[in-house]
């Protein structure tokens, strides 16, 4: 029998193929398409001034296609472990073959401090372990690594944001979410396939250890009135993880 871990990639894989030709439709304004979102980090690479980029976890090209149109001076590549997602970006969304490369954000096929930018655009909550991905973009990344996600922390009735925190600092969420998954660690749902729980700020001391500044921009209309503002008060985040920039 295959590990719980394996069985969940073999889950995740066949919803990504059955739904590759409706992927785009299926998800228009979340990740890799929110316009917004996207907005936000060419500002943030015009602060870098990147040469070249890597999208972990392309999908069907939407974010390629994005900065390639709209940012031309830069070189962007990306990496997806699904191929129909891959197959989709050259029929369905113009990306040039051979532009995003099959294989997994745990183990990227290049060398330390290939790109001058590494991003992620809501493919973490799909991961069993971000913190290995993120690792390995701050590998191979040399100016910056940009996280665009959800938090957890952020979602749910107030009381709920809190009692998530306080598990969370307490080293017992892992245990809690054992209990609300019934074990196997994530959840199925028709519109998302297979999700962990996640939030960006589970990735903030690994990138705090490699960057010399972290940049946290919420993603959506929020209240900043509360102290906990972004952590508890926006939804989803972009973190963006700079090097000293010269």
């Amino acid at each position: 029998m295959l590990r719980d871990s394996g069985k969940a990639i073999l889950i995740q894989r066949q919803y990504y193929r059955d739904t590759a030709t409706q992927y785009s439709t299926m998800h228009a304004g979340e990740g890799d398409d929110d316009q917004e979102t996207l907005k936000i980090v060419r500002g943030l690479f015009r602060m870098v001034e990147p040469k070249t980029m890597l999208d972990v976890g392309a999908g069907t090209g939407r974010a390629l296609r994005h900065f390639r149109d709209r940012m031309p001076g830069i070189s962007a590549r990306g990496i997806e472990p699904v191929k129909a997602l891959i197959d989709q970006s050259v029929s369905q969304n113009g990306v040039p073959a051979g532009l995003i490369i099959q294989g997994t954000g745990e183990a990227l096929p290049f060398g330390e401090e290939t790109f001058d930018v590494v991003c992620s655009f809501g493919i973490l909550h799909h991961v069993e372990r971000p913190e290995a991905v993120v690792r390995e973009m701050t590998r191979v990344a040399r100016k910056a690594v940009i996280i665009t996600d959800g938090n957890r922390f952020g979602q749910g009735r107030w009381p709920m944001r809190l009692l998530k925190l306080a598990l969370y600092k307490a080293k017992l969420w892992g245990a809690a979410n054992y209990v609300k998954t019934r074990g196997k660690g994530y959840l199925l749902t028709p519109g998302d396939g297979l999700a962990y729980s996640y939030s960006v700020y589970d990735s903030f001391d690994c990138l705090a250890r490699w960057a010399a500044h972290l940049i946290l921009i919420p993603v959506e209309q929020h209240s900043a009135a509360s102290w906990f503002h972004p952590l508890l008060t926006s939804s989803g985040v972009i973190v963006c993880a700079l090097k000293d920039i010269e």
